[in-house]
């Protein structure tokens, strides 16, 4: 049977997670659906990875194997006419037979938003996490160069976790302002493999960077302490987008 990955993007709003549970709808399981009513049998995706309850995706990996070919381009069309508006498939690429949508990444990307300014803003509410004060970016860019390279992110790991270890790979870390609206602050992660809530942990440490409750130069004492508490808190979810997913392949 051949193999497909599905490049899919979703507003993680109303989902309980990109897998499948017991306490309501979840992504994985829509796609599950308009796959199975596309083939006419029961078909099962495997996701790049889980994203948290109200955890958006840009380019979300899954993969699964079907029964006949259908053209690559024709496959997003078909595809959406059964999924719900929150989740499309943007891109089917044919896949080696051994492709794991899990277990070949070579690394992601995610951008978490922060909205700053006294009045929120409804149309950025399910996208970012409004805060009513002015942040100072220059330190928030300054405190965001010390996360880069293999360091033990213990302090930025929430309890509840399955890993074996807390020492990962980050890439870069950097923070910009919108080039489309002068409040909204983007954090960018970018590197290997993740713990569990790091990205939103590093995010909220890089809030506090810009309230000045942590300085700069505290992140490397803060990621050698391996002291959770040290770090900031956990911003909420509707701030996170996974971005980008990277394989050998180009998907």
């Amino acid at each position: 049977m051949p193999r497909i990955a599905l490049v899919c993007e979703y507003d993680g709003t109303d989902f309980v997670g990109y897998q499948i549970q017991n306490n309501g709808r979840s992504v994985q399981e829509e796609i599950n659906k308009a796959v199975s009513s596309l083939y006419k049998e029961e078909i099962k995706v495997t996701g790049c990875s889980r994203t948290d309850a109200g955890v958006h995706a840009r380019h979300h990996v899954c993969s699964c194997d079907v029964p006949f070919i259908i053209p690559e381009d024709k496959v997003p069309f078909a595809l959406n006419a059964f999924l719900p508006p929150d989740v499309a498939v943007k891109k089917a690429v044919y896949v080696r037979d051994d492709f794991s949508a899990r277990f070949d990444t070579l690394g992601k990307t995610y951008i978490y938003r922060i909205y700053s300014g006294p009045i929120r803003s409804p149309l950025k509410s399910r996208y970012a996490h409004h805060v009513t004060f002015k942040l100072d970016v220059d330190k928030m860019k300054d405190a965001a160069a010390h996360f880069a390279g293999e360091h033990d992110f213990a302090a930025f790991c929430a309890a509840g976790g399955s890993q074996t270890t807390t020492v990962r790979r980050v890439h870069s870390v950097k923070v910009t302002v919108s080039s489309d609206d002068p409040n909204l602050i983007e954090i960018e992660v970018s590197g290997e493999a993740f713990l569990y809530n790091m990205v939103r942990i590093i995010a909220g440490t890089l809030l506090y960077v810009g309230i000045g409750k942590i300085l700069p130069s505290d992140i490397p004492m803060i990621i050698d302490s391996c002291d959770r508490k040290l770090a900031g808190k956990t911003l909420p979810p509707e701030g996170l987008t996974l971005e980008k997913v990277f394989y050998k392949e180009d998907i």
